[in-house]
């Protein structure tokens, strides 16, 4: 319990660090450029305090059990026990890895759903494209893209093939998808791939990336464990503008005279 409570305590002191160049900046600007006094100083700097609590708390709890838990998940996926079952001695190939894949998938989808950022620009782009753009609707499409992009990427630390040829090629595919989408989704599509990538995405992806390199033979940390997070946004932004045009073609045949 004294560990935890030191190591919090660590967390805290950082986050003040890493937060106090923001503040001197945005009350720097305030007091001594626009040389206003700060409104609703109590609220705000009540708010601060909050953010440094929850910034220390979240981080710590990242150490605890997010970044444990998805390397005990990678570790436990690709067990050849668990894979080849009584025919433990042979080679894995890249399809035994089956659940693996699913698991990316899945953890992609769920901890996209969750994310606040993604949550805060749905809400505002529902409210300025005034409910033309469901926020459902963008919530998922974005989180499918995660999960598809996670499960190719886990695929891509399994069989070891290079990491440039997914993101040359997704950018290639990104940049046809731009000339054909709507143009009020295009903004948008690009923006739901950074915020994809957040506080509770990230954590996760790195620790199974990082989990699955060590595990899988042949493959290494360093070299093959980062491109989660790559994926992670490249691949909204070819969901979203996919969900566009799919939108746009559902409404031109919904409204096609009949002949």
């Amino acid at each position: 319990m004294i560990h935890i409570l030191t190591d919090l305590i660590y967390a805290i002191a950082a986050t003040v660090w890493d937060v106090l160049p923001i503040a001197l900046v945005i009350f720097g600007f305030q007091l001594f450029i626009l040389r206003k006094p700060i409104p609703n100083l109590k609220k705000i700097l009540t708010g601060f305090l909050l953010v440094l609590l929850g910034l220390g708390f979240f981080l710590e709890g990242l150490q605890a059990a997010l970044f444990p838990l998805g390397r005990l998940m990678a570790q436990q996926l690709t067990d050849p026990v668990f894979i080849a079952g009584d025919d433990v001695g042979r080679i894995l190939q890249w399809w035994d890895y089956q659940w693996v894949y699913l698991f990316a998938f899945a953890i992609g989808f769920s901890t996209t759903i969750a994310e606040p950022s993604l949550l805060a620009v749905a809400i505002k782009a529902n409210q300025v494209s005034a409910g033309s753009i469901g926020t459902w609707g963008l919530r998922i499409a974005v989180a499918i893209g995660v999960a598809i992009g996670i499960a190719l990427g886990v695929f891509r630390i399994i069989t070891g093939t290079p990491l440039y040829w997914y993101i040359i090629s997704g950018y290639v595919l990104v940049l046809a998808q731009t000339m054909f989408a709507p143009r009020m989704i295009i903004a948008l599509a690009y923006d739901s791939g950074g915020v994809t990538t957040s506080t509770v995405t990230v954590p996760l992806v790195a620790a199974l990336g990082l989990g699955l390199a060590s595990t899988v033979p042949g493959r290494n940390p360093l070299l093959d464990g980062f491109g989660l997070i790559a994926f992670a946004s490249l691949f909204p932004i070819m969901s979203v503008l996919a969900y566009a045009q799919l939108s746009e073609w559902r409404n031109r045949r919904s409204n096609k005279p009949i002949t």
